[in-house]
């Protein structure tokens, strides 16, 4: 399968609206369009360094997406990247989606001058993991969450 990964274009909304959706049904996170406007406004605001990739197929058929963005490193002085998001459709799991959203993730980095990109996911999300372990390093990093009150 030829895949290609590309920066978000406007041509590229209602793909990624479905695959944004997909994508928060398999977390069970409520989705609604005032969410999608407002993280498609943000990967398309110049002042915001909030980055969206999409993988498509040779026919141009969608396959994934990736959320990416800046995060200040206050202890290293330094920006740093981080994955908000990563969704491939079940059918193309397996193929070299995943790979080439990460390879694409990578360039961007190296633009950005950033050290290493770092993100987060669900314990039991088995066959992501899997990948992950193959192509990054775990850290020892347990993460929290605040609810504002």
């Amino acid at each position: 399968m030829n895949i290609t990964v590309s920066h978000l274009s406007e041509a590229d909304k209602e793909d990624w609206q479905t695959l944004y959706y997909s994508y928060a049904e398999f977390y069970k996170v409520p989705m609604n369009q005032t969410i999608l406007d407002t993280v498609w406004s943000w990967i398309h605001n110049e002042h915001k360094e909030f980055y969206g990739l999409i993988a498509k197929d040779q026919n141009g058929q969608a396959l994934g997406l990736m959320h990416c963005r800046a995060m200040a490193s206050p202890l290293r002085g330094a920006e740093v990247g981080f994955l908000d998001d990563l969704f491939v459709v079940p059918e193309a799991r397996g193929t070299n989606t995943v790979d080439a959203l990460y390879a694409d993730l990578n360039k961007l980095g190296k633009q950005k001058g950033w050290p290493f990109i770092r993100w987060i996911t669900a314990d039991n999300n088995y066959r992501a993991r899997n990948v992950y372990d193959k192509i990054s390093e775990r850290t020892s990093w347990v993460t929290y969450q605040l609810p504002i009150k």
